[in-house]
């Protein structure tokens, strides 16, 4: 079938699936749309190449991606899904959708595929993967609550780095016994799947990562709970789904491995890409630890007993490797303190852990010595381990009735390799030297002090997101769609294909779908000018909070207060009168669900109810209607002033000739004020309030830039004297 003919059938899918359905009306975006994936798509060209193709061998195919902005409402989820899935099944091919929240991809899987199903008189299975970290690993679980009985001989050895690091107080430490008890007996009930997210209660971090399954310890089909894993259970059907759902973490740290499909031979959807380039950032960023090192002699220990038990030559090496490498680490960390201790100790770090952050990403002197050894060591280290790890692998095979044992074996050792992977992949990044014109590494320590709790790190990141992702993902796709519904900024799509990495993809295909939404009638833009500068953080917050209680006292219905700071959010809540207090629900203070659940409750009960947050409250909440007829938004989202990544990132532009501000800051700001203010208008009927108290939005070239990114809500001015009238 030619390129155009498949085009023409997924096209007439989509076509066919709004037909079938009375509750669906013809948009004329959403078709626009559903078209530009079809011929997308059908241009992709899948497999690896074969005998007797026109192309030589080696020669790289040229990808076929889209990049669609469509605007709230569009109903973006149908316009891909239903040509994307008819293509795949006529290519007899897959499709794989990538979001950034679970709230989205809860609504593909629950809703939005199984209404597709109904209707694309087609059949297709689809299925939702998670990482293994979210499913509970039944022998951690069982060993917490004193009931494994599968490995006698290693029992009190197995997992030993669940244990948190920071000193946990008694009262919680029951708690979470408690906790899993009662996981324990759900799960061995039946009541319960083994998945995090399905718990009624989800468990905070710490909570979870003690009992969480994970890759290094796992093995696989040799574990004695294998016939019940929950992880397993559910591969089993990523197997035979034509449709996976999953997330952009899951999908980047699955590159070149076997869990999802091969990317040059399936057709790739990212919707909510504007979180790409971060997700990026933060998959190929590392830290090391460089304060507590108890995993290293534990990890010792283990390796040399399981080594010797099957005769493996190379242990020898383990104890020069285990105290060279403790050794260097320790004199690591008295460098980085001599150097940067003035930095890391000043009590001007407020809230998380004090940073300082290496110029240009030149290490001095004093720290190559000892990152130099650290390297030499972790390399060392990590080569024993890969011979025992095979020589058990090996074992196994060959004594299958010793495969339990074994496996237990296998567990010691994986469950502390991250730590030594960490270790060799951080100093290998901090070590690293920029070709002529390449972006350096952003490369800084970090000290966080709580009592006699210590804990000195040390951290690199890659700092352009475009670069990383064309090393790693774009070389592999074949046929790609990116969408969002604020992928534009400042009126152009230039600042995001920098940022993932395809401005320069001679075939790439751009298409903006506007909202459906008359927001000029929809929604009122209220620009507040304060008369204390934006810039002065003290005279603007208490400006802004007095100014700010004055328009919470006129809500009525649900409202949504976003805030670009803790401090910021905290003088708010400690100025709020006694008539609001009742009325503000604050982030943090209760689980998300627990505070929507609360808020809409109210909401419906006739109630004003107002929701006090940050940065996660301003994407993929889902407010419609009186849930959120007022939007507050305190100042111009712009980046945290003392990110290292983005310091650095400023750092090299500036180095390079460019403007930091005008090219990273400003465009990128833009995105996420656009994000924040789509929390308003979320269906055709809304009607909502928007403030803004930050007077750049008018009164700057620049937040007249940012404006371009907005929707087009009817827009108006007030000036302090006024509003204080």
């Amino acid at each position: 079938m030619s390129t155009s003919a498949w085009a023409t059938h997924a096209l007439q899918a989509f076509d066919n699936v709004v037909a079938a359905q009375a509750h669906l009306r013809p948009r004329a975006g959403q078709r626009e749309m559903a078209a530009q994936v079809a011929h997308t798509f059908a241009h992709a060209h899948l497999g690896k190449p074969t005998e007797g193709e026109d192309s030589p061998p080696n020669t790289a195919v040229a990808p076929s991606i889209a990049v669609i902005q469509a605007g709230t409402g569009v109903g973006k989820s149908l316009a891909y899904s239903a040509p994307a899935i008819a293509m795949a099944l006529q290519r007899g091919t897959r499709v794989m959708i990538s979001t950034a929240t679970v709230a989205l991809q809860e609504q593909l899987v629950n809703k939005d595929l199984p209404a597709l199903a109904a209707h694309l008189g087609q059949p297709f299975r689809y299925a939702l993967a998670k990482g293994r970290g979210r499913f509970v690993c039944q022998l951690k679980l069982e060993r917490l609550v004193g009931s494994s009985d599968l490995y006698p001989e290693e029992a009190d050895d197995l997992f030993g780095e669940t244990l948190p690091a920071k000193p946990v107080a008694q009262a919680e430490r029951q708690a979470q016994q408690q906790f899993y008890a009662s996981m324990a007996e759900a799960l061995a009930q039946g009541r319960w799947d083994g998945d995090r997210d399905s718990l009624d209660t989800p468990p905070a971090p710490e909570a979870w990562s003690p009992v969480a399954a994970e890759g290094s310890s796992c093995t696989g089909r040799h574990c004695p709970a294998f016939q019940s894993c929950s992880y397993y259970e559910r591969r089993k059907e990523l197997v035979a789904a034509q449709v996976i759902v999953v997330n952009h973490d899951l999908l980047l740290s699955s590159l070149g491995a076997r869990l999802l499909p091969e990317l040059d031979n399936c057709l790739l959807v990212l919707d909510e890409a504007h979180h790409l380039p971060a997700t990026a950032l933060a998959q190929f960023a590392s830290n090391m630890d460089l304060s507590r090192l108890q995993w290293l002699d534990k990890l010792t220990s283990r390796a040399l007993r399981i080594g010797q038990l099957l005769e493996v030559e190379e242990i020898a090496d383990i104890p020069q490797h285990s105290s060279g490498l403790r050794q260097a680490m320790g004199q690591l960390a008295q460098a980085a303190m001599a150097q940067y201790g003035e930095t890391l100790k000043s009590p001007e770090a407020r809230f998380g852990p004090a940073s300082a952050r290496i110029p240009r990403g030149v290490l001095p002197e004093a720290l190559l010595p000892p990152l130099e050894a650290v390297l030499a060591h972790s390399t060392g280290l990590l080569d024993v381990l890969r011979a025992i790890a095979k020589a058990l692998r090996s074992t196994i095979k060959e004594t299958p009735d010793e495969a339990p044992r074994l496996a237990a074996l296998y567990a010691q050792l994986g469950s502390l390799a991250p730590r030594l992977e960490a270790v060799f992949a951080t100093t290998e990044l901090l070590l690293h030297t920029p070709a002529p014109g390449q972006a350096p590494a952003a490369k800084w320590f970090t000290l966080e002090m709580d009592g006699e709790w210590i804990a000195l790190q040390a951290h690199a990141s890659p700092i352009l997101p475009g670069s990383t992702l064309r090393q790693h993902l774009w070389s592999q796709v074949r046929g790609g769609v990116l969408t969002s519904a604020t992928l534009t900024s400042c009126g152009s799509f230039d600042f995001f294909l920098r940022e993932v990495g395809l401005h320069d993809l001679p075939t790439l295909a751009t298409l903006e779908v506007a909202s459906p939404f008359d927001y000029p009638s929809q929604g009122v833009l209220w620009a507040h000018h304060t008369q204390a500068d934006p810039k002065h953080a003290g005279p603007f917050t208490q400006e802004m909070v007095h100014t700010l209680l004055h328009d919470l006292a006129s809500v009525q219905t649900g409202a949504l207060v976003l805030f670009t700071s803790k401090e910021q959010m905290r003088q708010a809540v400690d100025a709020l009168p006694s008539a609001l207090r009742s009325k503000v629900l604050v982030q943090n203070t209760m689980p998300r669900f627990a505070l929507l659940n609360k808020h809409r409750e109210q909401v419906e009960a006739g109630q004003a109810s107002i929701i006090f947050g940050m940065q996660s409250f301003g994407e993929g909440l889902d407010l419609p209607g009186a849930l959120c007829a007022s939007l507050f938004i305190t100042k111009l989202p712009f980046a945290p002033p003392d990110d290292p990544v983005g310091e650095a990132r400023a750092e090299w532009l500036r180095s390079s000739g460019r403007n930091p501000f005008t090219d990273l800051v400003v465009p990128a700001t833009a995105i996420r004020l656009a994000q924040w203010v789509g929390r308003a208008i979320r269906t055709e009927h809304d009607q909502a309030q928007v403030y803004c108290y930050d007077r750049r939005l008018c009164v700057t070239s620049y937040g007249q830039q940012i404006q371009k990114s907005l929707p087009d809500f009817s827009f108006q001015q007030r000036f302090a004297q006024l509003a204080h009238n």
